[in-house]
């Protein structure tokens, strides 16, 4: 039986400086009981119609997000990583692949990576990069880890800004970068139709 391709999500998450701005966003962060409209694991599944096998960990305290603490568990699913596989990172999750796959060689190369509004460095408007996902100056590692490198951005994005891509654009020139006109901010959309297609497309290859 052939194995399904398969997907590795991460999720985004926030870091702070300090226990009091974290304490802080707590006390003062927006709640609701209406659920927030986002594509996710799910919405990968069903568009994808279940011919490739998704994989999106829970990664350690997302909202108080250390590097060291998801490197470890991303550690714990690589191995388990085999045939083509394509690995996803959203936000946070985007600058924590770049770091990672920028300073560790994976046992066997991606068929793609996807960064999706991935912060470069600490200048996103009202949130700190710390707990060690700040990049190093030499990405050259990352591109050779993966067949396909895809950076997506929206330009109405507000948390990270579109000018993030040019910045990777200095660093990473092969790379395909693609700034949207809009996905609803910060990606805040409930689907996204082009990451489906591309998905496809590279594995059609």
């Amino acid at each position: 039986m052939k194995k399904k391709p398969q997907i590795l999500m991460i999720h985004g998450g926030m870091t702070f400086k300090n226990e009091k701005d974290y304490l802080h966003y707590l006390k003062t962060k927006e709640v609701s009981l209406a659920g927030k409209s986002s594509w996710s694991r799910e919405y990968l599944v069903k568009s994808l119609g279940g011919s490739f096998e998704v994989i999106s960990p829970r990664m350690p305290l997302s909202e108080n997000a250390k590097y060291r603490d998801w490197k470890i568990l991303f550690e714990r699913y690589v191995p388990l990583l085999s045939g083509k596989f394509i690995l996803v990172g959203n936000s946070l999750g985007g600058i924590f692949l770049a770091k990672y796959l920028s300073e560790n060689k994976l046992p066997k190369k991606a068929l793609s990576v996807y960064l999706v509004c991935a912060p470069f460095d600490d200048t996103c408007p009202g949130e700190d990069l710390v707990g060690g996902f700040e990049l190093k100056k030499d990405l050259s590692l990352l591109p050779q880890n993966c067949r396909n490198l895809h950076l997506l951005f929206s330009g109405d994005d507000d948390v990270v800004p579109a000018t993030h891509a040019e910045k990777y654009r200095v660093k990473l020139p092969k790379a395909h970068i693609v700034i949207y006109k809009s996905k609803g901010g910060h990606f805040t959309v409930p689907t996204f139709p082009e990451i489906i297609k591309m998905i496809k497309e590279d594995t059609a290859k």
